[in-house]
């Protein structure tokens, strides 16, 4: 097997894995995967232009629309014009919001740190680096 192929199963396996465990921490929420990512997301970088989540989130402002109206509606966000620029709307987490965030980021931090505890501190390092350049292309 080439290096190319190993490496495309070993990409397939991680994505099914995490997409998997990244279910079942979503099935004991009221949120969709599209909604705690965008809560992820707004957590994370604060309150901030429609247009900027979605392409945080690699979506369609359309599909950030349909995603914020499911937020606002639970009462995880809330959508105000933004003074800028009276046609953009900015977003940002309700305290609601904010609870669901610091929960779903507990659950990232705690795979991470199984990641990380099945590397030593160099390979860590490295798979940090990596991945950085890997986000980078994408």
């Amino acid at each position: 097997m080439d290096t190319i192929e190993e490496l495309n199963e070993e990409l397939v396996e991680f994505f099914d894995r995490f997409a998997s465990w990244e279910t079942s921490v979503i099935q004991s929420s009221p949120l969709t995967v599209s909604e705690a990512h965008a809560i992820e997301i707004i957590g994370h970088y604060g309150r901030m232009k429609m247009k900027d989540l979605a392409e945080h989130l690699g979506v369609t402002t359309g599909t950030t629309t349909v995603t914020v109206d499911r937020l606002e509606k639970g009462g995880y966000a809330r959508r105000t014009p933004s003074e800028k620029d009276r046609r953009s709307y900015i977003i940002e987490l309700t305290p609601r919001g904010e609870e669901a965030f610091l929960d779903h980021h507990r659950h990232h931090l705690h795979l991470a740190g199984e990641i990380a505890s099945a590397l030593n501190e160099v390979e860590t390092e490295v798979f940090i680096s990596a991945l950085k350049k890997i986000n980078r292309l994408m």
